[in-house]
């Protein structure tokens, strides 16, 4: 029993880690919503050619998200108008290509693992742009399946960016509570459990299983793509090949969770795509990263030491941590005064999302009383059952 103990603690402090990331990723996610234009979002990223691919990634690399975070703001890009695929491309690079992630990466395992994430960090786009379109090409922002609330012509305000804020949040809160456990339960897994795991000494076969198998391992054990690093390291220590070790990292964005919300936000049909497609794309972007390291022999030789599965906080993760209490307190006091003041709002009672009543995407009467939803799938999911709802 304390060893679970233990393990859900190490969940409360990777939360704590990256509470700031969520709270600021989520009130950008909610000013995308309120600001940005659908033309305008069409205009930056309305297309996967390699210029907009290059803002998606710049773009995605200065928001820094953490991955739940980073998968709303990447719903809101499509919503609003934004290629699939350059959205996809903005999420990984918002969680992946960040210079706190290098960071850590150089402190707990060495500076070659820094220089990899950026390395097979374009690759990983690369292969995105290539492989996407053709896998989602059926997908175009605005039709039915995917549309959401659109805010109406008028001048938005920050009562209205906070609404959406205080909806993204609710709509993934059960699965972020599942996320920190899960990820803080992995942490007392013995090591001797990982070295049975991965293959050794079999040249590249050992390799290509490696980077096949880590990501089912963030499949399970994930938090955010900073939050695994002190696991990464505990794998890569324990004899994971250097390209598996990589797909690890990279598959924060493969976290059962994680499926989870790309099937609220997008369907199951389109997230078990969005789960194979990542899957093969990650694997093959950490095995073809290895190959470059060991070509110009920068592959790094696994240290004897034993790693420390401590806190590896920095100085200004508290600091950052209270700005975004005080920003979170003011989004909520902020929502609280437009649900007030405003009735041209309802709750979507399947996800907790708010939508505008004047343009909801779906609504059903039941019982004399009707019922509006953020898109047709939450209906659906209301009318199988609705007095669960109610």
């Amino acid at each position: 029993m304390s060893k679970i103990l233990n393990g859900l603690l190490e969940g409360w402090w990777m939360f704590y880690g990256t509470f700031w990331a969520l709270v600021f990723g989520f009130t950008l996610s909610g000013a995308i919503q309120a600001f940005v234009t659908k033309n305008r979002m069409e205009e930056v990223l309305g297309n996967h050619r390699p210029k907009t691919i290059a803002k998606a990634s710049f773009l995605g690399a200065v928001s820094s998200s953490c991955s739940y975070a980073a998968s709303a703001l990447a719903k809101s890009l499509v919503t609003k108008g934004a290629d699939f695929t350059a959205a996809m491309v903005f999420m990984f690079a918002s969680t992946n290509l960040v210079l706190e992630l290098g960071l850590i990466l150089w402190v707990l395992i060495g500076w070659q693992f820094a220089l990899a994430e950026f390395v097979g960090g374009a690759i990983m786009i690369i292969l995105l742009t290539l492989i996407m379109p053709k896998l989602f090409k059926d997908i175009q922002v605005g039709k039915k399946s995917l549309q959401m609330a659109e805010m109406p012509k008028g001048k938005a305000t920050w009562k209205d960016a906070c609404g959406y804020t205080i909806g993204d949040f609710t709509m993934v809160r059960v699965e972020l509570i599942l996320g920190f456990a899960v990820a803080g339960l992995a942490t007392i897994v013995p090591v001797s459990f990982w070295n049975k795991l991965f293959l050794t000494g079999h040249g590249f076969f050992s390799a290509l299983e490696n980077a096949l198998i880590s990501p089912f391992i963030a499949f399970i054990s994930f938090v955010c793509s900073v939050g695994n690093v002190p696991l990464a390291a505990a794998l890569w220590h324990s004899g994971i090949s250097f390209g598996g070790t990589i797909a690890f990292i990279y598959a924060d964005l493969l976290a059962a969770p994680l499926v989870l919300i790309y099937r609220k936000y997008y369907g199951s049909k389109v997230a078990v795509r969005l789960a194979i497609a990542f899957w093969l794309i990650m694997s093959l972007s950490g095995l073809i990263t290895e190959g470059i390291f060991n070509t110009f022999k920068l592959t790094p030789v696994v240290a004897n030491h034993q790693m420390m599965m401590n806190h590896f906080g920095f100085n200004y993760t508290t600091i950052l941590n209270a700005i975004a209490l005080l920003v979170a307190f003011w989004v909520y006091w902020m929502y609280r005064g437009r649900r007030i003041e405003n009735s041209d709002f309802a709750k979507d009672l399947v996800c907790g999302m708010q939508v505008r009543i004047a343009d909801a995407p779906a609504s059903v009467e039941y019982k004399g009383k009707k019922y509006y939803f953020c898109m047709p799938g939450c209906k659906d999911t209301f009318l199988n059952s609705p007095e669960k709802y109610l």
